[in-house]
């Protein structure tokens, strides 16, 4: 029997521990059918049973088939990209918006937000968008934008380009040569 209409699932259960993969469709299914699980587009395991457990790495993909037809793969949040708004030197005292996006199956649950300082990071806003107002030096150093689905998580770090409103007031990053210890050139 062949469907013309594929209509295919898998439901992610995890614990601590593991995580199983159940494969179902709405589609009615006569005698003993075949599933089959496939992990990164190859075989893994065929078997009557529509559930498949195991240990999860984040970077895994997985779907299942029955008779030919296949279900979309779940994976965990990859390609998680941050787009800095607006994009460009920032003024030191304005505001940015940093939006954060991750192709997962199933979706992102959850997007966290993180401020690097002094090689430490502390969490800063939940949410797929974060808008930092005031901006000042500080926030130079650094945010990292994390994903996460049941499946797992991916990290992407951002650095805002900062320019000073008063170069007296802002610490910068000063570049100078010298020369027989005549200064001849910096660049900031």
């Amino acid at each position: 029997m062949l469907f013309s209409t594929p209509d295919l699932q898998v439901k992610v259960t995890t614990t601590w521990w593991s995580t199983t993969l159940t494969c179902s469709t709405t589609c009615t299914l006569t005698g003993n059918p075949t599933y089959t699980w496939y992990k990164n587009s190859k075989i893994v395991q065929e078997f009557s049973s529509p559930s498949y457990t195991f240990y999860f790495k984040t970077e895994d993909s997985f779907y299942c088939a029955v008779k030919g037809i296949n279900s979309p793969a779940v994976y965990g949040p990859k390609n998680t990209s941050v787009s800095v708004s607006p994009s460009g030197e920032i003024v030191e005292g304005s505001s940015v918006t940093l939006t954060c996006s991750s192709d997962a199956n199933p979706p992102v649950d959850k997007y966290t937000w993180y401020k690097i300082t002094y090689k430490k990071m502390s969490m800063r806003h939940s949410g797929q968008s974060y808008t930092i107002h005031n901006v000042s030096s500080e926030d130079r150093e650094g945010y990292y934008c994390e994903a996460l689905n049941i499946i797992g998580r991916e990290h992407i770090p951002v650095h805002i380009n900062v320019t000073c409103k008063y170069d007296t007031f802002c610490p910068l990053l000063v570049l100078c040569n010298f020369t027989d210890f005549i200064l001849t050139s910096c660049i900031n």
